[in-house]
């Protein structure tokens, strides 16, 4: 018979005393807290952006609210209309510059084109902090080629990775006892510079003024988070790796074939996502200058998003965004198709997909696309703002950091969660 424990049990010996985490054993069995604890703990967050934008008059339905009418690029989702969210009329204050605005879409940082401009964390980035997932990989942030969505505390971006091999094989493939090896010490080994680095800044606390003293605090707070990722890191490295019935995939020869490409970086992240070897994920796809080899396109799809309204290259457009949102929606289809502890993987993983260009034939930052899949909000409905009027993107990052089960009421420009966005 399992005991139940006092929320303020404490663990007590040689002099120390040390407060317990929430337990599940300190809840009632059967009760909803204990359910809803153990669901919090698995939920998970897709963030995709495609750099080139969406042409919003196929994306964006005339009717708000629930009634509305599918428009062409929502086609594709018919069968899970009560699984995602539109909105229209969002933006992100000061956010301008244009192709650099991609630097902030999960940061809201303002005027990202600016010379002095200097970016602050992004939203799963900020995540990964509070939450310390205790999983493989803490997060992933891919790229379809060159530069990602997330960035450090300090403004730094995080490199991501583009090729789908290489993904796998971190992901999947096992190393031979000495590469294990290897990994191990050289894990120890940062472990033990960690040491050092702290003991040595710890000396020279005694020394410094009040103000010193709260930034070397705030160092051995880092110092203590990088350990304790190591520490993990070090115990994921001598546990077998999950199998997976997927080919080892091949990354493309052939220059702009983003299909395959999306593709593969979209099954990796469902594989990731079955195995609980991350929970948190972004994902760039920041278009191309080449040719992309789909039946019916004859121009660059950069040159094709600065189509000034002409009609032959919006019908090109439209044939390469089509391609896109087909290959989410299967992505999409496949999660809703995995259940896990009786909930669909869908119903525990929101998945943001937009662009940091509302219309990228001119550049602009305003009324940017955005779809929020999934992660357990009522959906099926448009929520049609007037831009003027509009509260900031950063509430949607908001809902999503609460709905992780981070306490926040704020992120960046946000101040509050999304107006007419509520959970399930």
């Amino acid at each position: 018979m399992k005991t139940l424990l006092s929320r303020r049990t404490f663990l007590r010996g040689s002099g120390t005393l040390l407060a317990l985490p929430l337990l599940e054993a300190m809840l009632p069995r059967g009760s909803a807290a204990a359910a809803t604890a153990t669901a919090a703990s698995k939920r998970r967050m897709v963030v995709i952006c495609t750099g080139l934008g969406l042409h919003l008059p196929y994306l964006n339905p005339e009717e708000g609210g629930r009634d509305y009418k599918l428009t062409p690029y929502l086609e594709p989702f018919a069968d899970l209309r009560n699984d995602f969210t539109v909105f229209s009329g969002l933006s992100h204050p000061a956010v301008d510059g244009g192709h650099s605005s991609e630097s902030s879409f999960l940061t809201a940082a303002p005027h990202p084109g600016a010379v002095s401009f200097r970016n602050t964390i992004s939203m799963d980035q900020l995540a990964v902090e509070k939450l310390h997932p205790d999983t493989r990989v803490p997060f992933l942030t891919l790229s379809q080629g060159g530069l990602g969505l997330s960035w450090t505390r300090s403004g730094v971006r995080v490199p991501t990775e583009e090729k789908a091999s290489r993904l796998f094989a971190q992901l999947f493939m096992e190393g031979t006892a000495e590469e294990v090896r290897q990994q191990t010490q050289r894990l120890k080994d940062g472990r033990s510079i960690m040491d050092t680095v702290s003991d040595r800044a710890k000396s020279l606390q005694r020394n410094v003024g009040a103000r010193d003293r709260e930034t070397l605090d705030q160092y051995f707070t880092s110092v203590r988070e990088v350990e304790q990722r190591l520490g993990a890191a070090e115990e994921w490295a001598k546990r077998p790796k999950p199998k997976v019935d997927y080919a080892q995939p091949k990354d493309p020869t052939v220059p702009g074939d983003i299909v395959t490409r999306q593709r593969l970086m979209l099954d990796l992240v469902r594989l990731a996502l079955q195995t609980d070897s991350t929970r948190i994920v972004t994902l760039f796809f920041n278009g191309s200058s080449l040719v992309p080899p789909i039946e019916g396109i004859t121009t660059d799809w950069h040159n094709l998003s600065h189509h000034g309204r002409d009609p032959g290259k919006l019908e090109q457009l439209k044939i390469i965004e089509l391609t896109e949102l087909r290959l989410l929606a299967n992505f999409l289809t496949a999660l809703k198709g995995s259940t896990e502890e009786g909930e669909t993987l869908l119903d525990r993983t929101m998945v943001m997909y937009g662009s940091n260009l509302g219309n990228a034939s001119s550049h602009d930052t305003r009324n940017l696309p955005m779809l929020l899949f999934g992660g357990g909000f009522k959906h099926g409905q448009h929520l049609k703002f007037e831009a003027e009027k509009a509260p900031p993107l950063a509430n949607l990052h908001v809902s999503m950091l609460q709905r992780l089960g981070i306490e926040t009421d704020t992120f960046s420009s946000g101040r509050g969660t999304m107006a007419g966005l509520q959970p399930i």
